[in-house]
């Protein structure tokens, strides 16, 4: 019996699905903006994406992160900032329905994203900024 490989990071499991929409952007261009309909996950395969907030904020999401998810499982339906690509960015595009499905069949995703944002958390906290 031959069997497949093993999906284990996020930006893995993001990618083999089939309605999977693949972004490229240059440096400046924004990802999505702050109030605009939150109605997809993102997963960055390639370069740096920064999250702005209107309080001065800021996050930098890097190769392998999936960012916005907070957006679409906890927020009022529109997106906390601005994205903004810092460097050429390739995106992985997921919407959110199909994300949910994800989750639903693949439940150890939610266990990587919480252990991507506890350690995003210790960064925050090992440099002294913000956390959103």
């Amino acid at each position: 019996m031959v069997t497949s490989p093993t999906l284990t990071t996020p930006i893995e499991l993001l990618a083999a699905q089939v309605d999977c929409e693949v972004i490229t952007l240059p440096t400046g261009a924004h990802v999505f903006k702050a109030g605009q309909r939150s109605d997809s996950i993102y997963g960055l395969r390639r370069g740096i994406v920064e999250l702005l907030c209107d309080q001065g904020e800021k996050l930098c999401y890097r190769a392998g992160e999936l960012f916005s998810y907070e957006d679409i499982v906890w927020r009022d339906g529109c997106y906390r900032g601005h994205a903004i690509a810092r460097t050429p960015v390739e995106i992985l595009r997921l919407d959110r329905l199909r994300f949910f499905n994800l989750l639903h069949n693949h439940p150890t995703l939610s266990i990587l994203l919480i252990a991507q944002q506890h350690e995003r958390l210790r960064e925050q906290r090992a440099s002294g900024t913000c956390c959103y």
